[in-house]
């Protein structure tokens, strides 16, 4: 691959190696060849915002029914997920989902992203997504500066990106079956970026590669690198 192959973006960490959103895995990303980190972001009841995929612990419990405090030590805080992150860039996936046990349509968890990303100035290497638009809308309106990416897996690609043009978003994040070169190119006249996720087949990153999609969410950073080579 060329020097601009795509961004390998580490799936929850390096999540193949090490439990998934777990500061183990946020550290061992970059080693394994990792370019960036994707880690999903919910609300607890006092109102942190700790990194973990599901709504509930793996007990049950639900998170946002728990105080920070009570949640197991394997859960981190957004904070100490980004300190575990480097100087990586990190995309926050915010889970803030209509259906889903945090739902929260006052956006209060997009808020207290925003806070902790402009505490830190870490902005230029922060990228910021939802499948929940007005939650990104959010961000954009409270962070002009900072790059949104709407994720989408029930919309066509096209209508996807008519979305996120409409709305002001820089990247467009669809379930790599979604992802096509017309869509690609499409993206990239509108002058937006496409990451496409979940992706460890190395031939099908070949092909993502091939089609000029600018990142390739993977649970295997170091089959990536292999494959794709160094940036």
């Amino acid at each position: 691959m060329t020097a601009n192959r795509p961004l390998i973006i580490a799936h929850r960490g390096a999540s193949a190696a090490h439990p998934e959103n777990t500061l183990v895995a946020f550290a061992a990303a970059g080693a394994l060849g990792a370019d960036a980190v994707e880690l999903d972001a919910r609300r607890t009841a006092d109102g942190a915002v700790v990194v973990h995929h599901d709504d509930t612990l793996p007990d049950g419990r639900v998170i946002v029914g728990l105080a920070c405090g009570e949640l197991p030590d394997s859960v981190p805080t957004l904070a100490e997920a980004l300190d575990a992150c480097g100087d990586l860039i990190v995309n926050i996936e915010i889970k803030n989902l209509p259906g889903e046990a945090d739902f929260d349509p006052s956006e209060r968890v997009a808020e207290a992203v925003v806070a902790e990303v402009a505490a830190r100035a870490t902005g230029a290497r922060t990228v910021v997504s939802c499948f929940h638009r007005p939650t990104i809308d959010r961000v954009r309106a409270l962070a002009p500066d900072l790059v949104t990416a709407y994720l989408h897996l029930h919309l066509d690609g096209a209508t996807a990106l008519a979305e996120a043009v409409a709305h002001g978003h820089r990247l467009l994040h669809p379930w790599y079956g979604w992802v096509t070169e017309e869509l690609v190119a499409a993206a990239h006249a509108a002058g937006v970026g496409v990451n496409t996720w979940t992706v460890d087949d190395p031939e099908l990153m070949v092909r993502l590669a091939s089609i000029g999609v600018d990142g390739i969410v993977t649970n295997v950073p170091d089959v990536a690198l292999q494959v794709l080579g160094p940036r």
